[in-house]
């Protein structure tokens, strides 16, 4: 089977998961509903009790762990092609801490601001925290090494401040159990608030994937390419700010989506970014379903963070990507 032809097994087979794992989402809870009565829940107005929990509460947090899996792996893997660095994601480029501080200190300094604010607060609390561990990492070369310790530096050095706010201020303190990453309290709202960001970042992120696979060869190789390479990484730049800071305003912080999901595509799809953003958002989105299923099964019948189902995934892939960077230099 050629390439393509493998491309095209590999995303009929996500995609067949990632509808079940909706199914599942749908389903699974302190209340079971089987498929067929959501389905049902979905497409007959019959006003039962089912109805009524998957329209308010099931439906819309699924909605939000598609959005935001997605945009959180998109983001990684832009991060990954612009710097050329297998460790770059939104975690470790401090854009997750940056922004949550943000948002935190937009609750306790204007408690009455809505939620599109809080993503402008988290946009700029976004684009901080990744020129903080940037400009830090990218002085005297930046290693994949160097990254990994000064972005977990600063995304500590962020969160503590985070976490200060939350004990100094009563009013911040409904936001500790945000702070784990947790999509369990997500309403219409919250996806009227993602939406647009997901439509704008993702699209233009398709739209533009060739400079991006030309960018990832290197500047000079892009420049003789005849690429603007500035104009394409500002772009891209802004792109993973949107992406990123939208996803925290409304589910926290969750780690380790945008590491793990552009290497697993990468292996499975190729280096051609045409194929590698459309097959990242996929599995970004069925990524987080999955991960929000088993959330719900770890003090069942009570809900518990997704971001700790992503954390226990993720550390370990982490610490096997920089052992092998490392052997590999």
């Amino acid at each position: 089977m050629n390439v393509s032809g493998n491309r095209f097994v590999i995303f009929i087979t996500a995609f067949i998961l990632f509808i079940a794992g909706i199914g599942l989402n749908l389903s699974v809870g302190a209340s079971h509903i089987s498929f067929a009565a959501a389905l049902k829940s979905l497409v007959v107005l019959d006003h039962s009790k089912e109805q009524l929990i998957i329209t308010t509460l099931r439906l819309p947090r699924t909605l939000i762990a598609v959005f935001v899996g997605a945009n959180l792996a998109v983001a990684g893997a832009l991060m990954q092609a612009m710097s050329r660095n297998p460790l770059a994601s939104p975690q470790l480029f401090g854009v997750n801490a940056g922004a949550s501080l943000a948002v935190v200190a937009s609750i306790v300094l204007f408690p009455h601001l809505n939620a599109f604010s809080s993503v402008g607060f988290a946009l700029i609390g976004a684009a901080t925290g990744g020129f903080i561990v940037y400009s830090f990492s990218s002085s005297g070369g930046m290693t994949p090494v160097k990254l990994a310790l000064i972005g977990m530096a600063v995304h500590l050095f962020l969160s503590s401040f985070t976490q200060g706010i939350i004990i100094l201020n009563e009013s911040a303190g409904d936001v500790l159990y945000w702070m784990t990453g947790a999509i369990d309290g997500s309403n219409w709202q919250d996806v009227s608030v993602v939406l647009p960001f997901t439509i704008i970042g993702i699209g233009l992120a398709v739209i533009f994937s060739g400079a991006v696979s030309i960018l990832g060869l290197g500047d000079e190789t892009a420049k003789g390419l005849g690429q603007n390479t500035k104009g394409i990484k500002a772009l891209v730049s802004i792109l993973i700010l949107i992406l990123a800071g939208s996803s925290v305003a409304v589910a926290g912080p969750i780690g380790f989506v945008g590491l793990m999901v552009p290497h697993i595509v990468r292996k499975l799809a190729g280096e051609n970014y045409k194929f590698v953003i459309p097959f990242t958002a996929l599995f970004g989105a069925l990524l987080l379903v999955y991960a929000d299923v088993l959330a719900r099964f770890i003090a069942f019948p009570y809900e518990s963070p997704v971001g700790i189902v992503t954390a226990v995934l993720g550390t370990p892939f982490f610490l096997y990507l920089a052992r092998k960077e490392r052997n590999s230099r």
